[in-house]
């Protein structure tokens, strides 16, 4: 009779005892109370191993934890044991890096000035290396030196004996002829392998004429105009040359005085600055010339047909002045003396103009030379005071075409007058010679016909 009222209170115990543990949960639900004494005895056993297990495990671990804070702190020890050691060396190093950099500095003495040359000197031939056409042949040179002029720390003696060994390079080669093979930028902007011949450090050419250095490329160029051949042949001959002495162009400022000679005008140029002008007068002269050709050799050829009329008189020829002028007497030997005279005269009149002819023109051509080049003059300066009008004095070049066609078409009118002047002279020596020799044999042929009569009278 007590047996359920008791199971009934226990019941609600037991069903709490399975809520709190999680493994008594999972068994099957006790039948009796003794089973659930049982699993609850064995669900407590196994917990307890389990609590046991985590026991266990937790100690190993808090033992491998102060292990490990043991050694830690072991370490610490050691390290700033270490530390200590290391400062205490740094202080000792430190002191004697002092003293050691004491006995350097009072050692070097001077030396520290010295290299302080050395560095400045470095720099100066930096510079001449840069702008000397000798680096082209050398170009590793001019690094080195600028190099050593920038570096901090002590040359050695190495460098020290290099520098001085380009240094003597460079005064060995100023005046020495080299050929050698190069990049040389032609004249259509292309790099090519070409043989140049350099005379010293101041001219340099290849077969294309002079040469210009670019001192950032540390190539050659070609210069985009050359100056006269007079100029240039004796350097480009020197390609053929190995030994002995021989002409050359050289330009002691190197390439300053080269560079002024190729921008001289050429005789086109100056001719197109002279303008209509200095064209005119060009024409003028040109047609002066070719009179005064034909004038020549017309005269050329009467000279020498009269000279061989004047060896024979007596074979009168109508070919030649002197010719015509005998015919004249032969026609009619036995007319009176005055009227022979009068005869003879008038054929030599008449040769006179044929052989005058264009010499007046001639003349005229002289005289109109300077005038057209005073004309010219004008006009160019009239031109030069309308450029100041418009633009002022501030820019010579502006002026410069008015100057140029003013002095140019001056020296074209006196080129034509003077060569006209002494052509004119000589022509007309020629022509009054004939002209002589003709009133030489109508003298002559006169006085013949004197005599004869004078023999008939007498």
């Amino acid at each position: 009779m007590l047996r359920k009222p008791l199971f009934s209170l226990l019941r609600p115990l037991a069903i709490l005892l399975v809520a709190a543990a999680p493994g008594i949960g999972q068994a099957q639900g006790a039948a009796s109370l003794d089973e659930l004494l049982e699993q609850t005895r064995t669900a407590r056993a196994r917990e307890a191993q389990q609590n046991q297990a985590r026991i266990n495990q937790f100690q190993q671990e808090r033992n491998r934890r102060a292990q490990m804070l043991s050694e830690a702190q072991a370490e610490l020890t050691r390290e700033n044991s270490r530390a200590n050691a290391l400062s205490a060396q740094f202080d000792a190093n430190e002191k004697k890096l002092t003293e050691l950099q004491a006995a350097l500095d009072a050692k070097l003495g001077n030396l520290g000035e010295m290299f302080g040359v050395v560095r400045q000197v470095a720099g100066d031939f930096a510079s001449v290396a840069y702008n000397s056409m000798v680096s082209a042949q050398y170009p590793e040179r001019e690094t080195f030196a600028r190099k050593l002029s920038e570096s901090k720390a002590l040359a050695s003696i190495e460098d020290l004996e290099r520098l001085w060994f380009e240094m003597q390079r460079e005064m060995t080669e100023s005046g020495r002829v080299t050929k050698f093979s190069t990049k040389v930028i032609n004249l259509e902007g292309q790099e090519q392998d070409t043989a140049v011949v350099r005379l010293g450090g101041f001219t340099a050419s290849s077969e294309d004429g002079f040469l210009t250095y670019l001192p950032g490329e540390r190539e050659f160029a070609v210069l985009s105009r050359q100056p006269a051949s007079r100029f240039v042949s004796p350097n480009v001959d020197l390609l053929d040359e190995t030994s002995g002495y021989h002409r050359a162009t050289l330009d002691p400022t190197r390439g300053t005085l080269l560079s002024v000679l190729v921008q001289t005008p050429k005789l086109g140029e100056q001719i197109k600055f002279g303008g209509l002008v200095g064209y005119l007068i060009l024409a003028v002269g040109a047609i002066g010339l070719i009179m005064a050709a034909v004038r020549f050799i017309a005269l050329s050829a009467v000279s020498a047909k009269v000279n061989s009329q004047r060896k024979d008189t007596s074979n009168a020829s109508e070919g030649n002045p002197l010719g015509r002028v005998l015919a004249v007497y032969y026609k009619d030997p036995n007319v009176d003396q005055e009227t022979l005279q009068l005869r003879l005269d008038e054929a030599v009149l008449k040769e006179i103009p044929a052989l005058e002819s264009w010499l007046p023109a001639i003349k005229m051509i002289a005289a109109v030379g300077p005038l057209m080049g005073l004309l010219g003059t004008v006009t160019g300066m009239i031109l030069t005071f309308q450029q100041i009008t418009l633009f002022g004095t501030g820019d010579p070049k502006i002026m410069a075409d008015g100057i140029s066609q003013a002095l140019v078409t001056t020296v074209m009118g006196l080129v034509v007058a003077i060569p006209m002047v002494l052509i004119h002279a000589y022509l007309a020596g020629r022509s009054k010679n004939i002209v002589q020799i003709l009133d030489e044999e109508a003298a002559g042929l006169i006085a013949e016909h004197a005599e004869k009569q004078h023999g008939r009278t007498a």
